[in-house]
């Protein structure tokens, strides 16, 4: 039987972010994904142009038709753009007595907000502790821990981390990527130990889903049985390569995706030959 994930989560017309993204990751990880749409976006690679909610009742019903019938073992919730949205997500995992990972999506790489303003309470007092592990940028990471600024080292990055955890999370992924710097150095905070992830930053404008991906990537190597920890270093690999891999990528003319089937897809392909004529 395969493993199989779940992401709760907004849709993506462009194909880039979102429940699109996570999809992709999920198969591209070897699992099985299923999904609930909270949010449908008019959205491509220069922005998002209309959101349309799904009513909480449907966001309900396709959770628990999931949940109920298939064997989830990772979860992972992105776009939940309003305090209803939340209220029934938060709900009918408890119902479930489910986890899950946590993505706090506010703004899309385009700068276009993605999560309402008098939301953001909401989030935090109801999502946060159902979260696994919750993986906020530097931005997200100071709103979600009532900070003043962006935290500008690790040791702020740390203190974030310890208010969000203080808030109910299971442990904290804070992102560097918004750092300056040769390396994009990420915390992993589980209340004990400190992680760090770095790697070497990589400069591209095909970055459109990052966020996304990772905590897919999360979910997935959840479902396949990995410990937190060890899902959110694989998780972190993943993501770089997907990211390298798409440097040179040509989708759309704004901020095009990570490569996610970068495993998989030839970069070239050669004309057919005689040779591969089928006989």
């Amino acid at each position: 039987m395969p493993a199989i994930a779940m992401t709760i989560a907004g849709s993506d017309s462009g194909g880039g972010a979102g429940i699109q993204a996570d999809l992709k990751t999920f198969s591209a990880l070897g699992v099985y994904g299923a999904s609930a749409i909270t949010a449908i976006t008019a959205q491509n690679t220069l922005g998002v142009d209309a959101v349309e909610n799904i009513t909480p009742e449907m966001v309900r019903a396709q959770i628990r038709a999931v949940l109920s019938d298939l064997d989830v073992r990772g979860i992972k919730i992105g776009m939940v753009s309003r305090t209803a949205t939340i209220e029934a997500v938060a709900a009918t995992l408890d119902e479930f007595g489910r986890k899950a990972v946590l993505d706090p999506v506010m703004v899309a790489t385009s700068g276009d907000r993605l999560l309402e303003p008098d939301a953001v309470l909401a989030l935090q007092a109801l999502l946060l502790p159902q979260a696994l592990v919750v993986t906020p940028n530097l931005p997200e990471a100071a709103l979600l821990a009532g900070a003043m600024h962006i935290a500008e080292d690790e040791k702020e990055m740390l203190h974030q981390a310890e208010r969000i955890l203080a808030r109910g999370a299971g442990a904290v992924l804070v992102k560097g990527g918004h750092a300056s710097g040769r390396e994009s150095t990420d915390l992993f905070f589980d209340g004990e130990h400190v992680h760090r992830l770095p790697a070497p930053r990589i400069k591209t404008d095909n970055d459109h889903g990052t966020g996304c991906t990772l905590s897919a990537a999360i979910a997935a190597n959840l479902a396949l049985g990995l410990p937190l920890r060890v899902a959110v270093e694989a998780a972190k690999r993943y993501l770089h390569e997907a990211l390298s891999a798409g440097q040179h990528m040509r989708i759309g003319n704004g901020h095009g995706p990570v490569h996610h089937f970068h495993a998989w897809w030839r970069t070239e392909k050669k004309a057919a030959g005689p040779a591969d004529a089928p006989a």
